[in-house]
């Protein structure tokens, strides 16, 4: 498969860039740093730009040149992200506090957009992978902008695989666990007057026990590129605790459902009366 991976130089992405090489995929890495090295290591099989995913202009740019080497991709994943302004919204930068949603956000949207015409050209069904995060599925303190962009990518995954319904494509969203990275250091390194207590804490915890696994994450992104998960789409799945690996049983069950999606809850469905 020739796939377009966004944030591979470092963390999950790089990890992931590496798994995908192994199973005999065709991988372009889009980052902002250089990957030249990582390229030289695998010639003919990782193609790397330099690009700023939340830069419309340079992922343009990015999409000309794999469309010059590439005539289709058959999966974009969006990995990329930063953790960006963290603190008490009340007292964040806001101009900060935007770039870290642009980040996150437009950096998911971006190269959707640049990259569908290459992806409506794939020989099957076509697979785009979207990382969520922490603060998607409920609040967490002192993270607003981060917590807030990766909710706004899990709608903007299931708005999109609404649009393209008709459409031989599927588009999730994947919750990968506390996997230890970066982000995990750069908590630590902010401390818990700034993170605060709760979130310095769980870093603590999560560095010394080594964190949620990356297999498991790795497993999910190489399942939803598969043909098992052909049918499933607009969906937010978590690697360590959904049962991922056996949904493709269940497709004509989740079309009618709302299962693994950001919905409302109301009243009735808690045994409530208000």
């Amino acid at each position: 498969m020739n796939l377009v991976l966004t944030g591979s130089s470092t963390g999950i992405g790089r990890a992931l860039a590496t798994h995908l090489l192994s199973r005999g995929h065709h991988v372009w890495g889009l980052a902002r740093s250089d990957q030249s090295d990582f390229a030289a290591q695998n010639p003919g099989t990782f193609y790397a730009s330099r690009c700023d995913v939340a830069d419309w202009a340079q992922i343009q740019s990015a999409a000309t040149t794999v469309a010059a080497t590439w005539p289709h991709i058959d999966a974009l994943i969006c990995c990329a992200g930063i953790q960006g302004e963290v603190g008490p919204a009340i007292t964040a930068d806001p101009a900060k506090w935007s770039d870290t949603v642009r980040a996150n956000l437009d950096g998911t949207f971006f190269p959707f957009r640049a990259f569908h015409a290459l992806l409506a050209r794939a020989p099957r069904r076509a697979k785009v992978v979207a990382f969520s995060g922490g603060g998607a599925t409920k609040p967490r303190v002192n993270f607003s902008a981060y917590g807030v962009a990766k909710t706004g990518v899990v709608r903007l995954i299931e708005t999109l695989a609404e649009e393209l319904r008709d459409q031989p494509i599927d588009l999730n969203t994947i919750a990968p666990g506390a996997i230890n990275t970066r982000l995990t250091d750069e908590v630590l390194a902010l401390g818990p007057t700034v993170a605060g207590p709760a979130e310095y804490a769980a870093a603590v915890k999560q560095k010394a026990s080594g964190g949620a696994s990356l297999n498991k994450a790795l497993g999910l992104v190489e399942w939803l590129l598969s043909p098992d998960s052909d049918g499933i789409s607009g969906r937010l799945l978590a690697a360590p605790w959904d049962p991922w690996s056996t949904l493709g049983r269940h497709t004509a069950v989740l079309a009618k459902s709302d299962t693994y999606t950001l919905r409302r809850i109301v009243p009735e469905e808690r045994g409530q009366s208000f």
